[in-house]
């Protein structure tokens, strides 16, 4: 079986995209703990942060307040968890490096477990949204 976001970064798998460049992607989660869940991936394909140099994880990590922070005003989330795991053991579903952005909101709380999953629409308006808030 083939790597789901390695499917994505070659077109053969919709992506809600909210930012590239020529290292990296982000997109809205499949399956959102909370509306605006998104990922950060490498397009080179890292199973795990320790198989990447400092200065790749560096530069992964240097998007984060970009696209959270575009992911706050779109939304009008309150705050945002981050999330990594490496291995199966740490319930790394995908086995491809990627950081969880959820945007978190006083008046839901936080829940590490709940999925919410949205359709088609809903998700293109929203990464729609965020991608706007990006600069």
């Amino acid at each position: 079986m083939g790597c789901i976001f390695c499917e994505i970064l070659d077109g053969k798998r919709d992506g809600h995209l909210l930012y590239e460049d020529k290292s990296h992607i982000s997109f809205l989660d499949k399956y959102p703990i909370d509306v605006g869940h998104s990922l950060i991936i490498p397009r080179e394909h890292h199973e795990r942060i320790t198989d990447m140099d400092s200065e790749d994880v560096g530069k992964i990590f240097s998007l984060v307040p970009k696209i959270a922070n575009a992911i706050l005003k779109a939304t009008g989330a309150d705050a945002f968890s981050l999330g990594q795991n490496n291995g199966r053991a740490a319930k790394q579903i995908i086995p491809h490096v990627h950081i969880h952005i959820i945007p978190r909101y006083n008046s839901k709380g936080s829940v590490w477990t709940k999925r919410q999953i949205s359709n088609d629409d809903e998700l293109v308006e929203l990464s729609k949204n965020i991608r706007s808030f990006i600069v």
